[in-house]
């Protein structure tokens, strides 16, 4: 098992891997890792992996998750930037109608228990004077 492994990584029948053949490769993964972080800072610079993070964050808060994972990602993605704002700013309104609805949820709640107070049911038997 170590002769095939030996012989894949030194080119040849069975011996170990010299020192040129070792310097070789770590010198294309160094080189591999390069090309990496400059492919890194190019998606970032062009702000690729701020949206990326923006819609799958956006995936993850979805309440209801979507049937089709990628088809959202695509629409997310396919949004002008204009277009992206207005949903935010939809987003962001929806939420806050949301919670004044809560809001005055309950207080038409306490309202309504004040008004049984002084008000019978309607179904209810009059009060004993």
């Amino acid at each position: 098992m170590i002769n095939e492994t030996s012989s894949t990584l030194a080119g040849s029948g069975g011996e170990r891997p010299t020192r040129r053949h070792r310097t070789r490769r770590m010198a294309h993964y160094r080189a591999s890792d390069s090309k990496r972080e400059q492919f890194r800072r190019y998606l970032e610079k062009g702000g690729v992996l701020d949206s990326l993070t923006g819609v799958l964050v956006s995936l993850y808060e979805q309440p209801e998750k979507p049937s089709n994972a990628l088809d959202f990602l695509k629409q997310q993605l396919g949004a002008a930037g204009e277009e992206m704002e207005e949903t935010q700013a939809l987003r962001q309104q929806l939420a806050r109608l949301r919670e004044q609805c809560e809001v005055l949820g309950e207080e038409n709640k306490d309202l309504r228990s004040r008004l049984q107070r002084y008000e019978p049911a309607p179904d209810a038997p009059p009060a004993a004077e």
